[in-house]
């Protein structure tokens, strides 16, 4: 069976409203172990969770953001499949938006460091096309909905 993970997409607007759409700037964490890939948070769905639940404890727990700090973006869920040391993984994300542009990051002992990033450098990070490709959609989604 999959590994079952689940994340939160962590975005945050320029403060020019809608100028244009590079004012979208995504949230990456650089993982301290392996290849030090850059991913929003995200982790394993525990007993008794459900899988909102895990997107934000894991929210909270790697990057310091707590529930109230964000708004989750109606509308938008993604499942990326892949294969993670030999085995098939399965990770839901969700969009949310921190209500201050400001907001404070905690790094975990699990993450090494954390970037604001508009989307083409966000996906030359993610090095994933899985993930890369969720981050296009969100992207996507933003633009063409009044969220």
């Amino acid at each position: 069976m999959a590994l079952r993970a689940c994340g939160l997409i962590i975005f945050r607007r320029c403060l020019i409203p809608k100028v244009d759409n590079n004012t979208i700037e995504f949230l990456l964490l650089q993982a301290s172990d392996g290849i030090h890939h850059w991913t929003p948070p995200k982790g394993h769905v525990e007993p008794g969770e459900d899988d909102l639940e895990t997107a934000l404890r894991e929210t909270r727990e790697e990057a310091g953001i707590e529930a109230g700090q964000l708004t989750i973006i109606e509308g938008f869920k993604r499942e990326l499949n892949y294969v993670a040391r030999d085995k098939p993984k399965t990770v839901i994300y969700w969009l949310a938006e921190v209500k201050d542009y400001d907001v404070e990051i905690r790094l975990s002992h699990e993450h090494q460091a954390y970037r604001w990033l508009g989307l083409e450098e966000a996906c030359q990070l993610a090095q994933f096309k899985e993930m890369k490709a969720a981050l296009q959609e969100g992207h996507q989604f933003l633009c063409s909905t009044e969220a």
